[in-house]
């Protein structure tokens, strides 16, 4: 992408041109009087020197309310000794106003970031002021809105009275960013620097599932990175990644390092191609002069960047956002502690639902899987009492802990449930069988795998190229596989069935579906091959060992679907498993194979290692050792 061209970008006489219309801090908020609703820019485009002499007004303001999204730096009007002056009202809660509103002496207005604008152009929340933060203007005497379009755009376009705070340090930033200085009422000039906020750090948890977020995306895929870590995290593993695209509510430092690695291009983007588009930034004086002037960055107003169908016509849109809890059934709380406002909706609905519009799109909530330093699971039967559902179950599609990938879109509570459990923390999984099964989530059967609910390493993972040219992938079976083992059962021939399980097997017990999917992952191997289908990846064929622990040999077996028998699938397996078993310390296999089961037999005499037989009636028994 090309690099940010520095060059003068505003009028160094400007202040000449609009001498009328520019005054001092103080004189500027005198037009604000008691009763009235003001608007203050968003994040770090507040702008600070209106605020502060706003306050210092504030025994004169009796009853005003200040209504922003969010804000970072001070908020010295959020102090509950001017509580009588100054009524907070938040469409999102940052730290610097979530004391006052969980005291219940500021308001939190719940609202889907796209759905704002609208309150202003309507009427429906007149505002009567807007303090805003703008770059000087240039030649034309247009003005940028620099770090924060989003919704300062509309409350400016909207507001009776528009204090701007022209401030030298705020980048000019590209898109449809700028407005005329004559939009605005009053003009105060600053030359402070803007408020800066450092990246989030970053945590073992939070890079695990940022890998995890990561492997999600593909080469061509449009993103959106929501707040906080977590997403930030995945930035780190997408450096290898082609032609990103980028359209999203806001970014940080991070997507410097992203962009210099050339990972982004933006070509395959179905909007705004070639663009990284966004509303509004947060970061440090590196990123504000990454983004001055800077042609590939497109700054828009919300009401364009977090519209679901403009989001939904994107290439591969990608959301990641954030969640404070989830239930087993898929509600997500992402704004609330139980009845305590921590955050709030933003823009989390909005690009979760554009995303699973867009064509080959991917909804996604990233959440540790413990709070609280892990007294607390993230995820739960039922939410806290008073925990409200931003995204609901019919709108969740992926979930991610630093355990896995849970995909519950389409799929029934049950399964869920399941799924959910098994990116749970470890040490959380029985106590949510037990509630799920209580709460009739799950059968009562399946109380009996509260102790085998283990998920595989990750370590783990093969493709295979068949002599057919037709691409099989390889891995260990998780939990969730069971209705798709249920599936390759019924498939199978009944003489299929019969060299597999030596009997004629007419159904297959949900006990022996159970065994196949609930594995320890060392003295208990399955690993499944699978194909993609429209459906989802079908499963083609198992392979399994089991120790046993007196002998350190291990049985082993396997099953491979009628239709893709005789392709060297039954050897891949056999070579994948040893090569497990071996790094587990595994002596060797054993194995019991039909006399009549030639196909099986060819697989154990034709592997690497040392092998020998010997006859047992209708059977061939063979041992293996490494």
């Amino acid at each position: 992408m090309p690099m940010n061209t520095k060059e003068p970008t505003w009028d160094p006489n400007w202040q000449e041109a609009y001498a009328d219309m520019i005054t001092t801090p103080t004189d500027a908020v005198k037009r604000i009087r008691p009763g009235q609703r003001v608007f203050v820019g968003t994040g770090c485009g507040q702008p600070q020197a209106l605020v502060n002499a706003l306050t210092a007004r504030g025994a004169e303001l009796t009853d005003t309310e200040i209504i922003h999204l969010l804000t970072s730096g001070d908020a010295p009007y959020a102090d509950e000794k001017l509580s009588e002056y100054f009524r907070v009202n938040s469409f999102f809660i940052s730290k610097n106003v979530r004391g006052i509103i969980q005291e219940g002496l500021g308001d939190y207005t719940p609202i889907f970031l796209s759905d704002i604008p609208r309150l202003f152009t309507s009427g429906q929340t007149p505002l009567d002021a807007a303090l805003i933060q703008v770059s000087p203007p240039d030649e034309r005497g247009m003005c940028s809105l620099g770090v924060s379009v989003d919704i300062v755009r509309s409350a400016a376009e909207n507001a009776s009275v528009v204090i701007a705070e022209v401030n030298a340090n705020m980048p000019r930033t590209l898109g449809e960013s700028c407005m005329h200085a004559h939009d605005f009422d009053i003009l105060v000039p600053t030359d402070t620097p803007l408020i800066e906020l450092e990246s989030p750090s970053q945590t073992d948890v939070t890079r695990q599932i940022g890998e995890y977020v990561a492997a999600l995306i593909d080469d061509g895929a449009t993103i959106e990175f929501g707040i906080g870590s977590i997403p930030q995290s995945v930035i780190e593993y997408l450096k290898d990644k082609k032609d990103l695209g980028i359209h999203t509510e806001m970014f940080t430092d991070a997507i410097i390092d992203l962009v210099e690695s050339g990972a982004v291009t933006g070509d395959r983007k179905t909007l705004d191609r070639g663009k990284i588009v966004a509303s509004f930034c947060m970061g440090t004086k590196k990123l504000y002069d990454y983004i001055d002037n800077n042609p590939v960055f497109a700054f828009h107003p919300t009401e364009y960047v977090n519209d679901p169908f403009i989001i939904g016509q994107q290439h591969k849109q990608v959301a990641i956002n954030v969640a404070l809890e989830i239930d087993l059934t898929g509600q997500v709380c992402a704004d609330s502690l139980g009845t305590r406002f921590y955050s709030g909706i933003g823009g989390q609905v909005d690009f979760n639902r554009g995303a699973a519009r867009s064509n080959g799109g991917k909804a996604i909530i990233a959440i540790p899987s413990t709070a609280m330093g892990g007294t607390i699971s993230r995820i739960a039967t039922r939410l806290s009492p008073g925990a409200g559902v931003v995204t609901t179950r019919g709108d969740v599609h992926y979930v991610v802990t630093e355990y896995g990938v849970a995909y519950l879109h389409g799929k029934s509570v049950a399964e869920r449930a399941i799924a959910l459990i098994s990116i749970a923390h470890p040490d959380f999984r029985g106590q949510l069988i037990r509630e799920a099964v209580e709460a009739k989530y799950l059968r009562a059967d399946m109380a009996d795998v509260e102790g085998k609910m283990v998920i595989g390493p990750k370590d783990y993972r093969a493709t295979h190229v068949l002599d057919d040219g037709n691409q099989v992938a390889f891995r260990r079976i998780h939990p969730t596989d069971e209705p798709g083992m249920r599936d390759l059962f019924y498939a199978l021939s009944q003489e299929t069935m019969y060299y597999r399980f030596m009997s004629h097997v007419k159904k297959v017990p949900r006990k022996e579906l159970q065994n196949f999917v609930y594995v320890n992952h060392r003295e208990d191997i399955a690993i499944v091959a699978t194909v993609p289908e429209a459906h989802g990846d079908e499963i083609v064929a198992v392979g399994r060992y089991y120790l046993d622990p007196k002998t350190n040999m291990a049985e082993v077996a396997f099953v491979v679907h009628d239709s893709w028998q005789n392709k060297g699938i039954g050897s891949f397996l056999l070579t994948q498993l040893a090569t497990i078993a071996r790094r587990n310390g595994i002596r060797g296999f054993t194995a019991e194979v039909l006399r009549a089961n030639r196909a099986m037999q060819h697989v154990f005499q034709q592997c690497e290692f040392q092998v020998s037989s010997a006859p047992n009636q209708d059977v061939y028994s063979f041992e293996i050792v490494f």
